[in-house]
């Protein structure tokens, strides 16, 4: 390597000059694969002023890779320059999974959408053609792979030539100016009788109190709280908890550190004291990102929902804070309902670079298929729920 501990490898590509679809010459781009973090760090900086998820900032993304040690060789980097600007990156970790070497992103499914980091206005300029070619110039650099898969990648970003796409699901987002028009807008006269009974009930068992704890070493407290009643609610829904991996539950303190570089955010509700709701909040710009989410499972205490009180506190705070978007992640439930004005679609996109990569995309393919039935089939959806609650009391995996 000409570097130690960094592998570089530099393709330049030439698009057809003689294009009859473009007046002006056709741009040469460099595509460069790192594999030390710290190498890419001032253009990944450069390219994230706006992300679309935590998944795309740099300090969530090195933590990730320092709590689960993940390897240097399974950390690709792969960046695109034009004209000796930066313009796009893909922050990949190779996986190995039914032996076929899959590049995907870090934090997998503990963020719900994902997708490039790039220069979306000087992408949207280059057209189809030089779309296309792009991001084959970056899949052609991830060497020592079989397939490129990029989960839930919004809807509206410049990527319609990334590669086979599938529809995944839908991204929820509030997107307001200020509370009042978020109240104005959200919520009609029986919603807010609903909320008021509801915080009268939860008030009628003692004094109720909400408040914001940024990084620190209070943080790590409420993460306790947070997850043990997280994972009484995993199993109470008979499925596996993600967080009981004691990795991935390291990753999260490390979040929560006063030196972490990432802005963690977490909006507390308590009861007496005691908290009984809470929203793990990664902050960027003018966005906020609720990850995780947690309430009490004290039935004497959910009679107040404890967790809607919370979250319309949240809504009732956030926006005058200086947020313009609060990104609820991917996935229908009730509450994102009520409070989200904007439903994204977002998509898996497979780039295979292997007939073995390509076949991956078609397994992919046929177990999303099989998922969405199961989804909308009540019968089979009641067996994969009994078979998920004989297995939900099983360790989690050491896996990232």
């Amino acid at each position: 390597m000409a570097q130690s501990e960094i592998a570089v490898e530099t393709i330049a590509l030439d698009l057809d000059r003689s294009s009859a679809h473009s007046a002006v010459s056709t741009p040469t781009f460099d595509v460069a694969v790192f594999h030390d973090l710290a190498a890419i760090e001032a253009t990944w900086r450069a390219l994230s002023r706006t992300v679309e998820s935590p998944g795309q900032t740099f300090d969530f993304v090195r933590l990730w890779c320092e709590t689960f040690a993940t390897p240097q060789a399974d950390r690709f980097f792969i960046a695109a320059a034009l004209d000796g600007q930066p313009l796009a990156l893909l922050p990949l970790k190779r996986r190995i999974i039914g032996g076929v070497r899959v590049l995907s992103w870090f934090a997998g499914s503990h963020v719900g959408g994902n997708a490039p980091l790039m220069d979306a206005e000087r992408i949207a300029a280059l057209g189809a053609a030089g779309r296309k070619a792009l991001w084959r110039a970056m899949a052609a650099a991830a060497r020592g792979a079989d397939i490129i898969s990029l989960k839930y990648v919004p809807e509206g970003l410049p990527l319609q030539e990334l590669g086979d796409r599938l529809e995944a699901d839908i991204l929820y987002r509030s997107h307001f100016s200020s509370w009042e028009e978020a109240n104005a807008t959200q919520r009609s006269k029986s919603r807010r009788k609903h909320d008021r009974q509801q915080g009268d009930r939860l008030e009628a068992l003692g004094a109720v109190a909400f408040e914001e704890i940024p990084n620190g070493p209070e943080a790590l407290e409420v993460l306790d709280v947070m997850f043990r009643q997280r994972a009484a609610r995993f199993v109470k829904m008979g499925v596996r908890d993600p967080f009981a991996c004691k990795t991935t539950r390291a990753f999260y303190d490390a979040t929560v550190a006063a030196d972490s570089g990432v802005p963690v955010k977490l909006d507390v509700l308590r009861l007496n004291g005691e908290i009984v709701a809470v929203r793990y909040n990664i902050a960027h710009g003018d966005r906020l990102f609720c990850l995780i989410s947690s309430m009490s499972e004290d039935e004497a205490i959910q009679v107040g929902s404890p967790g809607k009180q919370c979250l319309l506190r949240v809504m009732q705070t956030v926006f005058d804070a200086g947020y313009t978007t609060f990104d609820m992640g991917v996935g229908f439930t009730d509450e994102k309902r009520h409070w989200c004005n904007e439903q994204i679609p977002v998509s898996h996109y497979y780039l295979p670079l292997t007939a073995r990569g390509w076949l991956a995309a078609r397994a992919h393919r046929g177990w999303h298929s099989l998922r969405h039935a199961i989804k909308t089939n009540e019968r089979l959806r009641k067996l994969v729920l009994s078979l998920r609650s004989r297995v939900a009391a099983r360790p989690a995996p050491a896996s990232d």
